[in-house]
């Protein structure tokens, strides 16, 4: 089998790209301290970045054009609430801010595109 045509899935597979990013802050959340400070900072990163790629995918099964650009602002309120956790995780524990930095760059880019696909289709 050609494995080039099996893994020629786009770059901008956004249900994709959202799962991982997800997948990517519960690994990250794995790394960082379970003190009195990060436990809470913790829990609402992983709540916010896992939501992303939940709410795209209820977004692709949207029953309306109002029902995808509702679903898909929330992916971008949840993209902004991340970077702001991150922040936190970073400015808490300096020894992550490098991993804390990449995931960022990623939701800063998820944030663009959510307010993007918002511009474009309303």
């Amino acid at each position: 089998m050609n494995t080039q045509i099996q893994n020629s899935k786009p770059k901008y597979d956004l249900e994709d790209r959202t799962a991982k990013f997800g997948e990517n802050i519960i690994d990250f959340a794995r790394s960082v301290k379970p003190d009195y400070i990060n436990k809470p900072i913790i829990t609402q990163l992983i709540r916010s970045g896992t939501s992303i790629g939940a709410n795209y995918m209820e977004a692709n099964g949207a029953e309306s054009k109002k029902d995808f650009l509702h679903k898909i602002s929330i992916c971008k309120k949840e993209s902004k609430e991340s970077l702001h956790f991150l922040r936190m995780v970073a400015k808490s524990n300096p020894e992550v801010t490098q991993q804390a930095r990449n995931l960022w760059c990623e939701v800063h880019e998820l944030t663009l595109i959510f307010g993007s696909i918002t511009k474009k289709k309303v």
